[in-house]
Protein backbone atom coordinates (compact mmCIF):
# COMPACT_ATOMS: atom_id res chain seq x y z
CA UNK A 1 0.00 0.00 0.00
CA UNK A 2 1.39 3.30 -1.18
CA UNK A 3 2.24 6.09 1.50
CA UNK A 4 -0.25 9.03 1.24
CA UNK A 5 2.32 11.33 0.27
CA UNK A 6 3.02 9.22 -2.81
CA UNK A 7 0.51 9.78 -4.61
CA UNK A 8 -1.48 12.98 -5.57
CA UNK A 9 -5.42 13.72 -5.44
CA UNK A 10 -6.23 15.09 -9.09
CA UNK A 11 -8.49 17.12 -7.03
CA UNK A 12 -9.63 18.30 -3.63
CA UNK A 13 -10.38 15.75 -1.05
CA UNK A 14 -12.51 17.65 0.46
CA UNK A 15 -16.34 16.52 -1.40
CA UNK A 16 -15.69 12.88 -1.32
CA UNK A 17 -14.24 13.52 2.51
CA UNK A 18 -18.33 15.29 3.15
CA UNK A 19 -19.40 12.52 0.96
CA UNK A 20 -18.08 9.64 3.43
CA UNK A 21 -18.90 11.86 6.59
CA UNK A 22 -22.74 12.18 5.45
CA UNK A 23 -22.92 8.69 4.57
CA UNK A 24 -21.62 7.08 8.04
CA UNK A 25 -24.17 8.97 10.05
CA UNK A 26 -27.34 7.17 8.22
CA UNK A 27 -25.67 4.37 9.97
CA UNK A 28 -27.30 4.51 13.05
CA UNK A 29 -30.85 5.58 12.15
CA UNK A 30 -30.83 3.20 9.12
CA UNK A 31 -30.31 0.04 12.19
CA UNK A 32 -32.76 1.53 13.90
CA UNK A 33 -35.80 1.78 11.08
CA UNK A 34 -35.36 -1.52 10.68
CA UNK A 35 -37.30 -4.55 13.03
CA UNK A 36 -34.80 -7.62 11.98
CA UNK A 37 -32.92 -9.04 14.83
CA UNK A 38 -29.27 -7.08 14.78
CA UNK A 39 -27.16 -10.04 13.50
CA UNK A 40 -29.82 -10.43 10.33
CA UNK A 41 -29.30 -6.64 9.64
CA UNK A 42 -25.61 -6.82 9.83
CA UNK A 43 -25.29 -10.10 7.06
CA UNK A 44 -26.82 -8.68 4.62
CA UNK A 45 -25.22 -5.32 5.21
CA UNK A 46 -22.12 -7.31 4.73
CA UNK A 47 -23.31 -10.09 1.99
CA UNK A 48 -24.70 -7.21 -0.01
CA UNK A 49 -21.41 -4.80 0.29
CA UNK A 50 -20.00 -8.40 -0.55
CA UNK A 51 -21.79 -8.37 -3.71
CA UNK A 52 -21.79 -5.18 -5.00
CA UNK A 53 -17.55 -5.53 -5.03
CA UNK A 54 -17.60 -9.11 -6.04
CA UNK A 55 -17.30 -7.79 -10.07
CA UNK A 56 -14.22 -6.38 -9.15
CA UNK A 57 -13.15 -8.79 -7.37
CA UNK A 58 -13.18 -11.44 -9.48
CA UNK A 59 -10.50 -9.34 -11.22
CA UNK A 60 -8.01 -9.57 -7.95
CA UNK A 61 -8.40 -13.84 -7.83
CA UNK A 62 -4.83 -14.15 -9.17
CA UNK A 63 -3.95 -11.60 -6.11
CA UNK A 64 -5.93 -14.26 -3.53
CA UNK A 65 -3.80 -17.13 -4.33
CA UNK A 66 -0.63 -15.16 -3.55
CA UNK A 67 -2.06 -14.58 0.42
CA UNK A 68 0.22 -16.78 2.59
CA UNK A 69 -1.53 -19.31 4.88
CA UNK A 70 -0.67 -17.10 7.97
CA UNK A 71 -2.36 -14.09 6.48
CA UNK A 72 -5.29 -15.81 5.70
CA UNK A 73 -5.65 -16.56 9.27
CA UNK A 74 -5.22 -12.52 9.99
CA UNK A 75 -7.95 -11.92 7.41
CA UNK A 76 -10.36 -14.28 8.74
CA UNK A 77 -9.79 -12.79 12.27
CA UNK A 78 -10.13 -9.46 11.18
CA UNK A 79 -13.77 -10.53 9.97
CA UNK A 80 -14.41 -12.39 12.78
CA UNK A 81 -14.00 -8.98 15.04
CA UNK A 82 -15.65 -6.97 12.50
CA UNK A 83 -18.82 -8.76 12.76
CA UNK A 84 -18.42 -8.94 16.66
CA UNK A 85 -17.85 -5.19 15.94
CA UNK A 86 -21.27 -4.75 14.14
CA UNK A 87 -23.19 -7.19 16.69
CA UNK A 88 -22.67 -5.21 19.53
CA UNK A 89 -22.99 -1.87 18.32
CA UNK A 90 -26.12 -2.10 16.44
CA UNK A 91 -27.57 -4.14 19.24
CA UNK A 92 -26.80 -0.95 21.45
CA UNK A 93 -29.18 1.05 19.89
CA UNK A 94 -32.30 -1.01 20.55
CA UNK A 95 -31.01 -0.05 24.55
CA UNK A 96 -29.49 3.33 24.40
CA UNK A 97 -30.04 6.68 22.70
CA UNK A 98 -28.26 7.30 19.23
CA UNK A 99 -26.14 9.86 20.30
CA UNK A 100 -24.71 8.16 23.37
CA UNK A 101 -23.56 4.80 20.81
CA UNK A 102 -22.11 6.80 18.42
CA UNK A 103 -19.96 8.99 20.59
CA UNK A 104 -18.57 5.65 22.86
CA UNK A 105 -17.79 4.35 19.53
CA UNK A 106 -15.36 7.27 18.26
CA UNK A 107 -13.40 5.86 21.32
CA UNK A 108 -11.99 3.65 18.56
CA UNK A 109 -8.84 5.39 17.57
CA UNK A 110 -8.27 5.88 21.15
CA UNK A 111 -8.11 1.69 22.23
CA UNK A 112 -6.50 1.89 18.52
CA UNK A 113 -3.30 3.93 20.44
CA UNK A 114 -3.36 1.78 23.55
CA UNK A 115 -2.96 -1.52 21.92
CA UNK A 116 -0.30 -0.65 19.11
CA UNK A 117 2.04 0.89 22.15
CA UNK A 118 1.14 -2.73 23.86
CA UNK A 119 1.47 -4.89 20.52
CA UNK A 120 4.26 -3.01 18.19
CA UNK A 121 5.56 -0.61 20.77
CA UNK A 122 4.14 2.57 19.27
CA UNK A 123 4.55 5.08 21.74
CA UNK A 124 2.52 7.52 21.49
CA UNK A 125 2.92 11.35 22.57
CA UNK A 126 2.15 13.28 25.50
CA UNK A 127 -0.65 15.17 24.12
CA UNK A 128 -2.16 11.23 22.80
CA UNK A 129 -2.27 10.49 25.90
CA UNK A 130 -3.75 13.65 27.41
CA UNK A 131 -6.16 13.08 24.47
CA UNK A 132 -7.55 9.82 25.35
CA UNK A 133 -7.61 10.84 29.37
CA UNK A 134 -9.78 13.71 28.01
CA UNK A 135 -12.09 10.90 25.79
CA UNK A 136 -12.31 8.60 28.59
CA UNK A 137 -13.04 10.94 31.23
CA UNK A 138 -16.01 11.68 28.25
CA UNK A 139 -16.93 8.15 28.02
CA UNK A 140 -17.57 7.60 31.57
CA UNK A 141 -19.80 10.85 31.96
CA UNK A 142 -22.07 9.72 29.07
CA UNK A 143 -22.45 6.51 30.82
CA UNK A 144 -22.95 7.90 34.55
CA UNK A 145 -25.45 10.23 32.37
CA UNK A 146 -27.36 6.65 31.22
CA UNK A 147 -27.29 5.20 34.79
CA UNK A 148 -29.30 8.45 36.02
CA UNK A 149 -31.83 7.35 33.38
CA UNK A 150 -32.27 3.24 33.54
CA UNK A 151 -29.65 0.56 33.38
CA UNK A 152 -31.04 -0.26 30.03
CA UNK A 153 -29.64 2.74 28.95
CA UNK A 154 -26.12 1.95 30.82
CA UNK A 155 -26.55 -1.84 29.25
CA UNK A 156 -26.57 -0.21 25.41
CA UNK A 157 -23.82 2.33 26.47
CA UNK A 158 -21.64 -1.02 27.63
CA UNK A 159 -22.05 -2.61 24.18
CA UNK A 160 -21.20 0.25 22.43
CA UNK A 161 -18.05 0.23 24.21
CA UNK A 162 -17.03 -3.46 23.30
CA UNK A 163 -17.98 -2.66 20.27
CA UNK A 164 -15.15 0.09 19.91
CA UNK A 165 -13.14 -2.38 21.36
CA UNK A 166 -13.71 -5.11 19.10
CA UNK A 167 -13.25 -3.03 16.01
CA UNK A 168 -9.85 -1.50 17.49
CA UNK A 169 -8.81 -5.05 17.47
CA UNK A 170 -9.58 -4.80 13.60
CA UNK A 171 -7.89 -2.26 13.02
CA UNK A 172 -4.66 -3.48 14.34
CA UNK A 173 -5.08 -6.45 12.80
CA UNK A 174 -5.84 -4.69 9.18
CA UNK A 175 -2.11 -2.83 10.36
CA UNK A 176 -0.14 -5.53 9.56
CA UNK A 177 -2.00 -7.09 6.66
CA UNK A 178 -2.19 -4.32 4.46
CA UNK A 179 1.55 -4.22 4.28
CA UNK A 180 1.52 -7.16 1.99
CA UNK A 181 -2.40 -6.82 0.76
CA UNK A 182 -4.51 -4.24 -1.11
CA UNK A 183 -7.18 -2.13 0.80
CA UNK A 184 -9.61 -3.23 -1.91
CA UNK A 185 -8.78 -7.07 -1.65
CA UNK A 186 -8.79 -6.69 2.29
CA UNK A 187 -11.80 -5.36 2.28
CA UNK A 188 -13.15 -7.76 -0.20
CA UNK A 189 -12.20 -11.09 1.88
CA UNK A 190 -12.99 -9.48 5.28
CA UNK A 191 -16.80 -8.36 4.21
CA UNK A 192 -17.14 -12.31 3.23
CA UNK A 193 -15.33 -13.87 6.56
CA UNK A 194 -17.69 -11.10 8.46
CA UNK A 195 -20.64 -12.43 6.60
CA UNK A 196 -20.26 -16.62 7.01
CA UNK A 197 -19.26 -15.72 10.94
CA UNK A 198 -23.19 -13.72 10.73
CA UNK A 199 -24.52 -16.64 9.13
CA UNK A 200 -23.19 -19.13 11.74
CA UNK A 201 -24.22 -17.19 14.27
CA UNK A 202 -27.91 -16.81 12.79
CA UNK A 203 -28.19 -21.02 12.25
CA UNK A 204 -26.71 -21.54 15.65
CA UNK A 205 -29.00 -19.25 17.32
CA UNK A 206 -31.86 -20.29 15.15
CA UNK A 207 -32.48 -16.81 13.73
CA UNK A 208 -34.61 -16.69 10.50
CA UNK A 209 -32.58 -15.59 7.97
CA UNK A 210 -35.70 -15.00 5.39
CA UNK A 211 -39.35 -14.61 5.18
CA UNK A 212 -39.07 -9.83 6.27
CA UNK A 213 -40.99 -7.29 4.71
CA UNK A 214 -40.04 -5.53 1.51
CA UNK A 215 -39.51 -2.56 3.69
CA UNK A 216 -36.82 -4.62 5.44
CA UNK A 217 -34.56 -5.99 2.46
CA UNK A 218 -34.82 -2.15 1.44
CA UNK A 219 -33.09 -1.56 4.99
CA UNK A 220 -30.37 -3.91 4.28
CA UNK A 221 -29.32 -2.72 1.16
CA UNK A 222 -29.16 0.99 2.29
CA UNK A 223 -26.99 0.03 4.78
CA UNK A 224 -24.97 -1.52 2.35
CA UNK A 225 -24.92 1.38 -0.28
CA UNK A 226 -25.01 4.51 2.16
CA UNK A 227 -22.57 4.14 4.93
CA UNK A 228 -20.53 0.96 3.57
CA UNK A 229 -19.70 1.95 0.01
CA UNK A 230 -20.24 5.78 0.36
CA UNK A 231 -18.86 5.84 3.70
CA UNK A 232 -16.28 3.62 4.53
CA UNK A 233 -15.35 2.36 1.17
CA UNK A 234 -14.76 6.13 0.01
CA UNK A 235 -12.63 6.50 3.81
CA UNK A 236 -10.87 3.79 2.13
CA UNK A 237 -10.04 4.86 -1.19
CA UNK A 238 -8.57 8.25 -0.26
CA UNK A 239 -6.32 6.20 2.34
CA UNK A 240 -4.18 6.35 -1.10
CA UNK A 241 -4.20 10.11 -0.72
CA UNK A 242 -4.88 11.57 2.64
CA UNK A 243 -2.81 11.09 5.61
CA UNK A 244 -4.76 8.44 8.15
CA UNK A 245 -5.58 10.64 10.94
CA UNK A 246 -7.16 13.01 8.61
CA UNK A 247 -9.75 9.97 8.16
CA UNK A 248 -10.26 9.45 11.52
CA UNK A 249 -11.00 13.45 11.81
CA UNK A 250 -13.33 12.73 9.44
CA UNK A 251 -15.11 9.70 11.15
CA UNK A 252 -15.55 12.31 14.61
CA UNK A 253 -18.31 13.52 12.45
CA UNK A 254 -20.78 10.47 12.74
CA UNK A 255 -21.83 11.43 16.53
CA UNK A 256 -22.45 14.91 15.39
CA UNK A 257 -24.41 13.80 12.19
CA UNK A 258 -26.10 10.88 13.87
CA UNK A 259 -27.27 12.54 16.63
CA UNK A 260 -29.04 16.04 14.81
CA UNK A 261 -30.54 12.92 12.44
CA UNK A 262 -31.68 11.26 15.62
CA UNK A 263 -33.44 15.00 17.13
CA UNK A 264 -34.75 15.07 14.06
CA UNK A 265 -36.04 11.66 12.84
CA UNK A 266 -37.23 9.96 16.81
CA UNK A 267 -37.13 12.61 19.12
CA UNK A 268 -34.31 11.74 20.96
CA UNK A 269 -33.01 15.18 22.71
CA UNK A 270 -29.78 14.88 24.11
CA UNK A 271 -29.51 15.46 27.72
CA UNK A 272 -26.86 17.50 29.65
CA UNK A 273 -24.49 14.52 30.73
CA UNK A 274 -24.86 13.50 27.43
CA UNK A 275 -23.74 17.42 25.79
CA UNK A 276 -20.77 16.98 28.11
CA UNK A 277 -19.59 13.90 27.39
CA UNK A 278 -19.57 14.32 23.98
CA UNK A 279 -17.43 17.75 23.60
CA UNK A 280 -14.59 15.94 26.27
CA UNK A 281 -14.70 13.10 24.42
CA UNK A 282 -14.09 15.11 20.93
CA UNK A 283 -12.17 16.97 22.75
CA UNK A 284 -10.22 14.42 23.75
CA UNK A 285 -10.17 13.13 20.41
CA UNK A 286 -9.28 16.44 18.71
CA UNK A 287 -6.05 16.70 20.99
CA UNK A 288 -5.39 12.70 20.07
CA UNK A 289 -5.48 13.77 16.42
CA UNK A 290 -3.05 17.22 16.81
CA UNK A 291 -0.53 14.35 18.65
CA UNK A 292 -1.09 12.14 15.66
CA UNK A 293 -0.54 14.50 12.84
CA UNK A 294 2.77 15.64 14.48
CA UNK A 295 4.23 12.45 14.32
CA UNK A 296 6.66 11.51 11.40
CA UNK A 297 4.07 10.03 9.10
CA UNK A 298 3.72 6.75 8.20
CA UNK A 299 0.94 3.93 6.54
CA UNK A 300 -1.40 2.90 8.61
CA UNK A 301 -5.08 1.47 7.87
CA UNK A 302 -8.67 2.68 9.20
CA UNK A 303 -10.44 0.02 7.21
CA UNK A 304 -14.89 -0.67 8.06
CA UNK A 305 -16.28 0.87 11.45
CA UNK A 306 -19.93 1.71 12.57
Amino acid sequence: MKSPSSTKLPFSPVLPLIVGMLAISFAPILVRYSNAPVPVQGMYRMLFTFLLMLPFGAKQLPDMKAISRKDWLLLVAAGFFLALHFLLWMASLDYTSIASSTIILALEPVFVMVGAYMLFKDRPRKLAVVGMVVALVGAMSIGSGDITLSQQAFFGDALSFFGALAVAINMLIAKQILKRVSSFLYSFVVFGVTTVCFFIYNVATDVPMLGYAQREWLVFLLLAIVPTVFGHMIFNWLLKYVKPTTISMSVLAEPVGASILGMLLFSEMVTGFQLIGGAFVIAGLVLYMRAENQAPAEVQSEALSA
